[in-house]
């Protein structure tokens, strides 16, 4: 078991595999520890600047030195798809307090609620990314992987109102939601629209509220 005390009669047999693990185990500690402060600065930087950030600039901020980035990413490439990555990790994680057998009310705001926080969250890394990489087939690939799990997201949130159409029809309502609550239209209601965050979220409500047909009575 892993953790697990060895005994005695072990640890007579051969004793420098355990002594040996140690320095290697905190070197790889160390090691995943810098490159975690390397994507959360990269990540601090291109949110700060609204433009990909430099090795240089990455580099003061971090207090490494180039050298100590390039040892754990090849190229800014790399570092941009490791700090996608790390962005769409936070973001598929299921909710606290998770709706989904929620009433159709509490199903939609909740949806709504959580999409709006990741969108003002990370819709300008979002952009930035798409910009410099999107002809790159990592991010490319990357950006199709965050919509598909977008659809499924919404596919599980409205289960009881879409099970009721056919599969045209339920496919047109889930790709409506999907693009209705994209990050680019949220930029939109938010900057061209200058709608508040609170009058942007009761928008997509509303909308969402209007493309979702009837709730089953045996649904809530």
């Amino acid at each position: 078991m892993a953790g697990a005390k060895p005994s005695k009669m072990n640890a007579s047999l051969n004793p420098s595999p355990a002594t040996e693990e140690k320095p290697i185990d905190g070197r790889r500690a160390r090691s995943l520890r810098t490159r975690a402060l390397i994507i959360d600065t990269y990540i601090t930087l291109l949110r700060e600047n609204q433009r990909i950030p430099t090795a240089d600039s990455v580099a003061a901020r971090a207090g490494l030195s180039q050298r100590g980035i390039f040892g754990h990413f090849p190229d800014l490439k790399s570092l941009g798809v490791a700090a996608f990555d790390h962005v769409v990790g936070e973001r598929v994680r299921t909710p606290a307090g998770d709706k989904v057998n929620g009433t159709r009310t509490e199903r939609i705001a909740f949806q709504i609620e959580v999409r709006a926080m990741n969108c003002e969250t990370w819709l300008p890394m979002w952009r930035v990314v798409q910009r410099a990489y999107l002809s790159a087939p990592e991010i490319a690939q990357r950006i199709e992987a965050v919509r598909a799990l977008t659809r499924t997201r919404i596919e599980l949130m409205y289960e009881p109102e879409l099970a009721t159409l056919e599969p045209e029809q339920r496919m047109a309502v889930v790709a409506a939601i999907e693009a209705l609550t994209d990050f680019e239209t949220w930029g939109r209601l938010r900057s061209h629209y200058k709608l508040s965050y609170e009058a942007a979220c009761a928008a997509w409500v509303e909308a969402i509220e209007r493309l979702l047909p009837a709730t089953p009575g045996n649904a809530r």
